[in-house]
């Protein structure tokens, strides 16, 4: 048979044109590891695996490995890892119940005609059929091998499989004598070899139109279809990234896909609740009380340098306030407690689907090995596995306790140093107030708190950013310190402890403007200070949700921003230094002249802790987007925008700057399960919090039942509120003030001569009651609301969440039968197998004249 040219220019075959490179293993020559690599690629010939090498055309000391598996090995090890592959079409004989549902697609469907196309489905003539999805799958058996659907043995196992395979061979080949001198990634951590990866399928791009000339090969095809910008607002061809990449970094885009699209409609209905706000925001009572009370004087809201001010002032910041919190937030929390849920238990559906077309339903992990490091620390002492029988290391009870209590001891340690942080933020703000309230400039110093207020999001958001560096460094020690047995132990580990870190970190101060930030600042004449210096920083006469709003709004726009720059401008300026380098050595020419490996080993790896980042990176959105959703209902529009570019960003990276990392598999998402749904019950509590006690929803709610203009009536209307500003505020004597409090200015140019009294946000008693500036029966009536508002409001949206979890099945009805007729089907194979099987031995002791039971068929 004549080889293609085209196969011996590519680099992605041997020499000889014909075997297909399945894996790359990258060494030095200099390295003095030669015995372990010539033992361990001696050992990868005694398994069948085939082997050239070649040296690098920019490094001579650099020689590449490439290794090819041929069919008898790939079915072999194929049977003992339990690969399913296609055996039989589908033929569904559901489809009758569905006729109804058919009947009204259709005339849906006939109203939907002017649509030129669906916009957001890919084109059929652009992608490949994906045979192996509209066939039921068998774990693969060479005694059954003629029962599999083989159009061409090259090309039976793709790519990621042979890939799976080669790879599994080499964690399980032995570099020297020795019960644990084994394995591909014990030579890795050992530098025996400076790299493993299989090729990427050739160039990602093509000087031929995909449409004209179709797609060169899967790599072009998933930069033209997933990759590129311009189809952005395209569904994932999910099936082919499984294909290319393996289940467990399609498991991640899927469900990236499926959290994008569950974003529309919270986001639809944080905008509409946003939008309410403006709709009303004229016939707001309390904005109009607040814009037209130019007699109400405030009193300064810092010592000495900050001036009295009309409440007026804040007209621009009341009305601000009213487009977030208004009539709708209620809804929209239990609608995002509700919406977080739904989000899961769907998720669960749609993983369900997803593990059963891409045959990971029946698949369980492989006992994982014991990690180098692990080994080497215990390998004095060791037990017998009770699964595989084989004495292993052990660690004891005492040691690993010890170990956890110090991890944990850290833990502890660093979530101090946030607070600690914050603590720095608070004095910042508090000293910073002060300074800009006598500041030269005008705008500055009638704007202070805002500007103190953006000026501390800014700079807690380079705290962050520092202090995640520092926490990535601190997990891998205290990880490493507890010693994990396997892969497995360690990563869940360290995703547990960089979870906790990053999410304290994250929305520490946030927590602090919303429940403590004006809270416990004592009032004129009698402020609480920090080390009896300070005064505490009170909230804007509008309240404190404004400060909630700014800080979660910069803080998201900025790590959003900030995260898909790093996200790809690392890779991007790494790989073109690499590419600038061999342009200097090399010309022009060079690059194109590389073959596929030597291009690929110029890409930077994986990153090391895998999809640790991406997924990391998503749920602190998440759970940034569900805790305080009732102070800033535009959180889900920012997520949504950022997913979609996400999306494109990370798929930009895995098809052009990164090696193609090892297609490998997984049922779900892991730990990060429980993740969110700890987050979403997070979410219900601390929005019931924002609401009765960050927000004044409750207080004007009591105001027009108990002491408004309709008290008694049954009625809460925006005519009901008139007089509310005025009952919220309570009156202070300015002789009362202490000496160090005492503003510079008396007043005297609101009314020509010194003030008397001023305003400020409380419920307190007048100056000459019995009792100077005690709380008045109104702010207990508001504090009993607010602990019934909180009380109410969980037991509702918990039970609203656990009915929904009870109502919806994690199994589609459909996908059940469709499980149930597929192991029918497999145990038919089986059987047919099975009765060929000694028909035929039948057939040869009737040929040979020896007896058989009479008995059997």
């Amino acid at each position: 048979q004549e080889v293609p040219d085209k196969n011996k220019t590519s680099g992605l075959y041997f020499r000889d044109g014909k075997c297909r490179i399945d894996y790359i293993l990258v060494y030095r020559k200099s390295n003095p590891q030669t015995e372990k690599r010539e033992v361990f690629e001696r050992n990868i010939r005694a398994e069948g695996l085939q082997m050239e090498k070649e040296s690098s055309l920019t490094n001579s000391d650099i020689i590449f490995v490439k290794l090819h598996a041929p069919w008898e090995v790939l079915g072999k090890y194929a049977e003992l890892m339990n690969v399913r592959m296609p055996f039989r079409r589908k033929i569904y004989y559901l489809h009758r119940r569905y006729k109804f549902m058919n009947r009204i697609e259709k005339q849906i469907s006939r109203f939907r005609g002017w649509l030129p196309r669906k916009p957001m489905k890919l084109d059929k003539e652009t992608l490949p059929d994906l045979e192996e999805n509209d066939c039921y799958t068998a774990p693969f058996s060479q005694q059954r091998i003629h029962h599999f659907i083989i159009h061409n043995k090259d090309t039976f196992f793709n790519n990621a499989t042979r890939s799976r395979i080669v790879h599994h061979i080499l964690q399980r080949v032995k570099y020297e004598e020795g019960k644990n001198k084994i394995g591909l990634n014990r030579l890795l951590s050992n530098g025996s070899y400076e790299a493993a990866f299989p090729l990427h399928e050739g160039s990602y791009r093509s000087k031929n139109s995909i449409k004209t000339h179709g797609a060169e090969n899967h790599r072009h095809l998933l930069y033209e279809c997933w990759a590129s910008w311009g189809v952005w607002y395209k569904y994932q061809p999910l099936d082919l990234v499984r294909r290319y990449f393996g289940e467990k970094i399609g498991l991640y885009f899927a469900w990236l896909g499926w959290y994008t699209g569950m974003l529309f409609p919270a986001a639809f209905i944080g905008l509409f609740v946003f939008l309410y706000g403006v709709t009303t925001l004229n016939h707001c009572q309390v904005s109009k009380e607040v814009c037209q009370a130019t007699d109400i004087i405030m009193c300064p809201i810092c010592d000495k340098y900050c001036p009295f001010m009309r409440l007026s002032d804040s007209c621009i910041y009341a009305k601000v306030t009213h487009l977030f919190d208004n009539g709708a937030t209620v809804f929209f929390a239990v609608f995002m407690a509700v919406w977080a849920t739904v989000f899961l238990e769907f998720w669960k559906r749609r993983r369900a689907v997803i593990a059963y077309d891409w045959d990971l339903i029946d698949w369980e992990e492989e006992e994982e090995e014991i990690r180098p490091q692990f080994e080497a620390k215990y390998s004095k002492k060791e037990r017998m596995n009770p699964i595989s029988g084989k004495p292993e290391p052990y660690q004891a009870f005492a040691d690993k306790c010890s170990r956890l209590i110090v991890s944990a001891s850290g833990i502890f340690f660093m979530i101090c140093v946030v607070i600690a942080a914050v603590f720095g933020i608070v004095i910042y703000r508090v000293v910073t107030v002060s300074t800009f309230a006598a500041f030269k400039w005008a705008l500055i110093r009638n704007n202070s708190q805002v500007a103190t207020t953006g000026t501390a999001v800014c700079i807690n958001f380079c705290i962050i950013m520092l202090l995640n560096v520092l926490y990535e460094k601190v997990a891998l020690f205290l990880t490493n310190l507890e010693q994990p047995r396997t892969e497995s132990e360690w990563e869940n580990s360290f995703t547990l402890k960089m979870f906790l870190f990053q999410f304290v970190n994250l929305n520490s101060s946030t927590f602090y403007i919303a429940f403590f930030l004006g809270r416990f600042t004592g009032h004129p004449g009698a402020y609480l200070r920090l080390i009896n210096r300070w005064r505490l920083e009170e909230c804007h006469p509008s309240g404190c949700l404004i400060d909630l709003c700014m800080q979660m709004g910069i803080i998201m726009v900025l790590k959003q921003t900030w995260n898909n720059f790093m996200e790809l401008g690392y890779p991007l300026i790494q790989n073109w230094w690499t590419r600038r380098k061999l342009r200097q050595e090399y010309g022009t020419q060079g690059k194109t002249s590389f073959p596929q490996w030597e291009k690929d080993y110029n890409l930077q790896p994986m990153n090391a802790y895998g999809l640790f980042d991406e997924y990391l990176e998503m749920i602190l959105q998440f759970g940034f987007t569900t805790i305080f959703v009732a102070a800033f209902p535009l959180a889900p529009l920012l997520a949504l925008l950022n997913n979609i570019i996400e999306i494109r960003l990370d798929a930009y990276k895995f098809v052009t700057q990164w090696r193609r990392p090892l297609a490998s598999r997984a049922k779900d998402i892991g730990i990060w399960y429980g993740i969110l749904e700890g987050i979403g019950i997070l979410s219900v509590i601390t929005n019931a919090f924002v609401i009765a006690v960050t927000s004044d929803f409750i207080p004007r709610l009591v105001y027009a039942y108990k002491y408004g203009p309709c008290a008694g009536q049954g009625e809460a209307g925006q005519k009901c509120m008139v007089g509310y500003v005025n009952a919220s505020l309570s009156v202070f004597l300015v002789s009362d003030f202490e000496n160090r409090s005492e503003p510079t200015s008396n007043g005297s140019e609101f009314s020509g001569s010194p003030l008397k009294y001023c305003r400020y946000r409380d419920y307190r008693d007048p100056p000459h009651s019995p009792v100077p500036y005690g709380y008045t029966l109104q702010f207990w009536h508001v504090l009993a609301a607010r602990l019934a508002f909180i009380i109410v409001f969980e037991h509702l949206v918990f039970c609203i969440k656990h009915l929904i979890s009870y109502l919806i099945p994690d199994l589609p009805k459909d996908l059940r039968d469709r499980m149930r007729r597929e192991k029918y089907l497999i145990q038919e194979m089986m059987y047919e197998a099975e009765l060929e099987r000694l028909q035929k031995e039948r057939k040869e002791r009737k040929k040979n004249g020896k007896s058989y039971h009479n008995e059997w068929p």
